[in-house]
């Protein structure tokens, strides 16, 4: 008997597919995400990860003030993608959203286990959909990490054009609100 032949191709879930397998209970207990139409399992959320969502989330809410929605694990809808990033920012408020938002004006991942895929297929994916302030905050080394100024690439995808790692006792402006400085340590559990 010989074994059957697969192609080692992954399945792809649509938007539909994926909300509706939530529905039904299959991701009960569990922490996903739609990640170019993989269903991608997150890790445990550890107490300085919430920790830092929280400050982060804290923070950036002092410096946008009412005109702007602070949303916290919450999916954003991409072409491909269903992410669903620690701290994003939106114009306007809840009210002015029926559907899942994509026009987030800063993405921020708070990382300590997932630092690593946050660099890069989170950059990728958040690059490709043309999002233009892009920030992992690396809890364990202490250093927030800044992308901007996404481009295409020449073989497909995009990344970020600049990207700077702030230490803790630096600052920064979120570009959508360049008065504002945010310290770095501000955010840090």
């Amino acid at each position: 008997m010989t074994a059957a032949r697969t192609s080692g191709r992954p399945f792809r879930f649509s938007r539909e597919q994926y909300f509706r397998l939530g529905n039904l209970g299959y991701f009960q207990g569990r922490r996903v995400e739609r990640i170019r139409g993989e269903i991608v399992e997150m890790s445990p959320m550890s107490w300085h990860h919430s920790l830092g969502i929280r400050l982060t989330a804290d923070a950036l809410r002092t410096i946008f003030g009412d005109s702007y929605w602070v949303h916290d694990q919450s999916p954003i809808t991409l072409v491909d993608s269903d992410p669903e990033p620690d701290v994003a920012v939106y114009p306007g408020s809840p009210r002015d959203y029926t559907e899942h938002p994509s026009n987030p004006l800063l993405i921020v991942e708070v990382a300590e286990s997932s630092l690593s895929y946050d660099l890069t297929t989170k950059a990728e994916l958040y690059a490709t959909a043309n999002l233009a302030d892009y920030w992992v905050l690396d809890i364990t080394n202490r250093q927030l990490h800044v992308f901007r100024d996404p481009q295409p690439i020449p073989d497909g995808g995009s990344s970020y054009r600049t990207s700077r790692i702030l230490g803790e006792a630096e600052s920064i402006a979120p570009l959508a609100m360049p008065d504002a400085m945010v310290q770095v340590s501000d955010l840090l559990p």
